[in-house]
């Protein structure tokens, strides 16, 4: 089994501004800063998308020349209340921004391109380089922040020169038209990364991943394969996109009223499918969400979707169609709170859902967002609604290569050295076992962490330092203020409820001459049950004034700790605690 990264120390003092706990909780990370960076060796260090479903950007580094592929956000969890999105640490690079020669987004994901703004917020004319469709969708988002970026459209078989990179981009299947691989050679070796991508051979737009370009580069020699890991624990072979077109026309063909399907927005290859079952069966459709209406909008302007004549109506114009002769496609697939199937859940959208009514969930489960998904199940089952989702019945089949697929790739590139990219970290060990079992020496196959500092060198990749990085949250306008001591609050807000006591001392005898006044929001007991600990605070107070503490600060420290145990002694309760000792 291919050695993990050495457990450590991770230091969250280090960086005030940034959350470095992981989302499953604290794991140790052995921090320690690489070595200065040989002449002719290249240096690969993932900021993002390593034990995690998201944030994917990794940064290549030869002769003081900086290359990012992708730049993803994390979408929150539960236990981080109030966030709205969560970044890359962009800290090994704020300060190299004018080394970097372009930015190369594999395809127009938001968990790759998605933190593209705020990149271009620190350097705005960062080049982008991606395909057609890619580039539209990160332009859209771009315009929404005011940006005008610089951008490079390339197609698979074409080849760019930057700098000490030649880059050639190969295409690749997904879950998204227009996804591409690219194949990065340089001095110091030649590196294959295959963004997110399966090997569908039944592919709705007739775009296979292209193994003869694969086997080529594999012929030439693959220093290091940065790989999908998201499916590696899957068996077998993801199932084709064209097997869930019967059964999406049979679920619509069936529905007695309206139907309703939520999707990723940017999921083209469903939203297609859903057109044609709505055509083939008599009914229109209309789109919903401002993310949906824009990308399928661009999908159509550059010939990636093929509207059926007539079937696409205006949502504000589909009050006189009836309900068995619509179909709403949506966002909310992943029980985002204010997507529109969580608004209709929530009876907070135009659309009632009702006895009769349908709603699909064309979607997989992202980690981490199970339990939203399930409310809202459970929410449209109690409104009357019939769900259809992945667990019974075939709609939604994955964009990720499974372990069948994987193993094809290992015996067709035969590459030098792995680097399982994209997953949990259960993932990466699954896909690291795959490429041992191909014939890839264990000691070749790297199991690495965000910010694992890797060099490659005449074949050979080594471990050679492990930045400290952390989670950057965007919480409305404000993008790094917020960590993890400020969400641990919020927890505790939501879970435990919050006490505050308000107590006016005598400044020269530290004697308490008003209060304590006790005040509790979210601690579901009557008032009456803080008479049993005033005393105690008078009496805490009382002694610290005989010890010849009058400092405000340790009074209220004194008050904190005195509320604290009896709260959690009387009630095994944890509320927040503000207490406040004012002079007099």
């Amino acid at each position: 089994m291919p050695r993990p990264a050495a457990p450590c120390r991770r230091s969250p003092e280090r960086h005030a501004n940034r959350s470095t706990e992981p989302r499953g909780g604290p794991v140790p990370i052995d921090v320690y800063d690489p070595a200065p960076l040989t002449a002719g060796t290249l240096r690969i260090t993932p900021i993002g998308g390593l034990g995690e479903i998201g944030r994917n950007m990794t940064t290549f580094e030869i002769d003081g020349q900086l290359l990012i592929v992708d730049c993803g956000v994390l979408f929150p969890e539960e236990h981080q209340p109030g966030v709205d999105l969560i970044l890359p640490d962009f800290s090994p690079i704020r300060d190299r921004l004018d080394d970097i020669l372009a930015v190369v987004l594999t395809h127009g994901h938001e968990d790759h391109i998605g933190a593209v703004p705020y990149l271009l917020k620190l350097r705005a004319d960062i080049p982008l380089i991606g395909s057609g469709l890619t580039l539209a969708f990160i332009e859209a988002k771009l315009k929404e922040h005011k940006i005008t970026p610089y951008t490079l459209q390339v197609k698979e078989g074409q080849t760019e020169r930057l700098g000490p990179f030649n880059l050639e981009f190969v295409a690749v299947n997904h879950s998204i038209p227009d996804a591409l691989a690219v194949a990065i050679k340089t001095a110091g070796g030649t590196v294959l990364h295959t963004g997110d991508f399966k090997m569908d051979q039944l592919p709705l737009d007739n775009r296979l991943t292209d193994l003869r370009e694969f086997a080529r580069l594999g012929t030439e020699g693959v220093d290091l394969f940065l790989v999908d890991s998201t499916n590696a624990d899957v068996p077998g072979f993801t199932p084709t996109e064209r097997s869930i077109g019967p059964v999406l026309d049979d679920v619509i063909a069936r529905a007695p009223r309206r139907v309703i399907v939520a999707s990723f927005s940017s999921h083209v290859h469903r939203v297609q499918q859903v057109l044609d079952a709505a055509h083939a069966n008599g009914r229109r459709v209309a789109l919903l969400g401002r993310s949906m209406v824009r990308n399928m909008t661009i999908a159509a302007d550059l010939g990636h979707l093929r509207v059926p004549e007539g079937v696409l109506v205006d949502f504000r114009k589909v009050g006189n169609i009836q309900g068995d002769k619509i179909v709403y496609m949506s966002t909310g697939s992943q029980g985002e709170p204010m997507a529109v199937l969580s608004r209709m859940v929530n009876q907070d959208h135009q659309i009632e859902v009702g006895h009769g009514d349908t709603v699909i969930l064309a979607s997989s489960l992202i980690p981490g967002n199970e339990n939203a998904v399930y409310r809202i199940i459970d929410g449209l089952t109690k409104l009357g609604a019939t769900v259809v989702h992945k667990g019974n019945a075939k709609v939604h089949v994955s964009g990720h290569a499974a372990a069948g697929e994987l193993t094809y790739c290992y015996n067709i590139l035969k590459p030098k050295n792995v680097l399982p990219v994209h997953g949990e970290y259960r993932h990466l060990v699954a896909n690291a076992k795959l490429a041992v079992q191909t014939g890839v020496p264990e000691a070749n196959v790297l199991l690495a962490e965000d910010g694992t500092v890797i060099d490659l060198r005449d074949g050979v990749a080594t471990k050679v330092g492990q930045l400290d990085l952390g989670y950057v949250y965007v919480d409305g306008s404000t993008v790094g203020e917020i960590t993890e001591a400020d969400l641990k609050d919020r927890r505790t807000l939501a879970e435990e409820g919050f006490i505050s006591i308000i107590i006016v001392v005598d400044a020269a005898t530290g004697k308490v001459i008003v209060g304590p006044e006790i005040h509790a929001k979210g601690f579901a007991e009557d008032a009456s049950v803080f008479d049993a600990v005033r005393p105690k605070i008078e009496a805490a107070l009382a002694e610290a004034a005989e010890h010849g503490v009058r400092d405000p600060f340790a009074l209220q420290q004194i008050v904190r700790r005195t509320v604290g145990r009896w709260v959690n002694t009387a009630f095994r309760r944890r509320p927040m605690i503000v207490p406040l000792v004012i002079e007099a």
